[in-house]
């Protein structure tokens, strides 16, 4: 099963569009994890085992893993997730984009190293950066559109003209627009391709979704970063109630600091779950 047709498959039987964010951070973990040499791993996949009801995809931040030398347990991690939590699919958030074989093998490392169902990448050197991963049609293409920093208007909000097409008079527009166009048209010829456009911008969410159609969204910025859930779903679900994969890290990982910690990580996403379902 491919990656767009496992989340489809995933959003309609656990009715959920909650993205666990994997991003271990040792000093925030419980102290039963204080003396263990795999507590990378093993507190992740903790957190996992308690979600995976009520999520539709998991995503592992890459630098959160390599910074610790954990990336083994990285590995190890999303082969657990594959072998006990089958048709939960994963999302290796890396951000890649480069030329040549670099790319190439940035799409080999995420796919064949950490055998992740989809990967984030960055699309601003241009189509031949991202084109080892749109050529993996079973595997998903997350692309950078809008993000949920603060400093993403710098370059994202610059307008750009479009130099006019189908008949249209040339026109200027925010750069991110034309990048979801441009994946929408042009390069999700494998229909594998879906868009990062953060929860705390809504307005970009409604805008993006008019030029898009129906190419998911996967959507940070809710819980910690302050993204409000109302506004994401209303804003740029799709037709039928989906299209969104709503990601949280922080809020469901470090929801408890004590040893109930899973089940504190399970209520949270349980509650973002529903919260989402409010408003579909």
């Amino acid at each position: 099963m491919g990656f767009m047709q496992a989340l489809r498959t995933r959003w309609e039987l656990a009715n959920s569009l909650v993205c666990v964010g994997l991003d271990p951070e040792p000093a925030k973990f419980p102290g039963k994890f204080a003396n263990d040499p795999d507590a990378v791993f093993n507190f992740s996949r903790a957190i996992v085992d308690a979600t995976a009801e009520y999520a539709c995809s998991f995503k592992p931040q890459i630098a959160h893993f390599a910074a610790l030398g954990a990336e083994d347990a990285l590995q190890r991690l999303i082969a657990h997730i594959h072998a006990m939590h089958p048709g939960v699919p994963v999302i290796l958030d890396s951000k890649r984009g480069d030329i040549g074989s670099t790319a190439q093998h940035y799409a080999t490392e995420a796919f064949d190293r950490y055998g992740a169902d989809a990967v984030t990448a960055n699309p601003y050197l241009g189509r031949d950066s991202v084109q080892p991963f749109l050529d993996r049609a079973e595997r998903g293409v997350v692309i950078l559109c809008r993000t949920s920093n603060p400093g993403a208007g710098d370059l994202q909000d610059l307008c750009v003209s479009d130099h006019g097409r189908d008949g249209r008079p040339p026109a200027s527009r925010p750069l991110y627009q034309h990048v979801a166009e441009k994946v929408a048209r042009e390069w999700n010829g494998n229909g594998n391709c879906a868009l990062v456009v953060g929860a705390t911008w809504p307005e970009q969410l409604r805008e993006v979704r008019a030029i898009v159609g129906d190419v998911p969204f996967l959507v940070p910025g809710v819980g910690a970063q302050g993204g409000d859930v109302e506004a994401v779903v209303t804003n740029a679900k799709t037709a039928d109630g989906t299209g969104l994969i709503v990601s949280s890290s922080r809020a469901i990982l470090y929801a408890s600091s004590g040893d109930g910690f899973a089940d504190a990580a399970r209520d949270a996403a349980k509650a973002l779950r529903d919260e989402i379902n409010r408003y579909r």
